[in-house]
């Protein structure tokens, strides 16, 4: 009978030969590579560590940035709070300069009207003057136009300057 996989000596002896071969070019290769390999590892870790050290720092710096933001959230209600009440003193403040402005505008308008009412009620007198005089001139034409003489005309002048009164044509 016939085997499929015969193991006679030369088998034998070309697998240990290669094994030997193997672990020879093993025992090279991790002797020329080994360093090589070991300082890309050694550099590897060492950019991992850096990574990982550069991660930590900015997820503190980020920690304490979103701190400070928190605070400054916070703080923004009262900043506004003191900006709104500073301008409503503004504004009372221009409002009160305002009124105090029209009042001073409103005493000086009634000031000047008062004036122009004494004006008119002195020159409303002196109408009444003038008007008095010419009914006194009237009266004494016609005196004298009756030939009445000088102390009836005086008489005249008198009683009629007694009868409207010296309070009519002064107020």
């Amino acid at each position: 009978m016939e085997r499929l996989f015969g193991l006679d000596f030369q088998l034998i002896q070309d697998v240990l030969i290669t094994g030997i071969n193997i672990f020879i070019l093993f025992l090279v290769l991790s002797y020329v590579c080994i360093d090589m390999v070991r300082d890309f590892i050694r550099k590897r870790q060492e950019k991992i560590k850096g990574e990982l050290e550069f991660a930590a720092t900015e997820k503190k710096d980020a920690i304490a940035l979103k701190e400070e933001y928190d605070v400054k959230l916070r703080n923004i209600n009262a900043e506004a709070d003191e900006i709104l009440d500073a301008a409503r003193k503004k504004a009372l403040k221009q409002q009160n300069e305002i009124i105090d402005q029209a009042k001073q505008e409103a005493a000086r308008i009634l000031a000047r009207a008062e004036n122009e009412i004494e004006l008119e009620k002195k020159k409303a007198l002196e109408d009444v003057k003038q008007e008095m005089i010419s009914i006194a001139s009237l009266m004494a034409a016609k005196v004298v136009a009756a030939n009445i003489d000088t102390t009836i005309q005086d008489s005249m002048v008198d009683e009629t300057l007694k009868e409207i009164g010296e309070n009519t044509w002064l107020s």
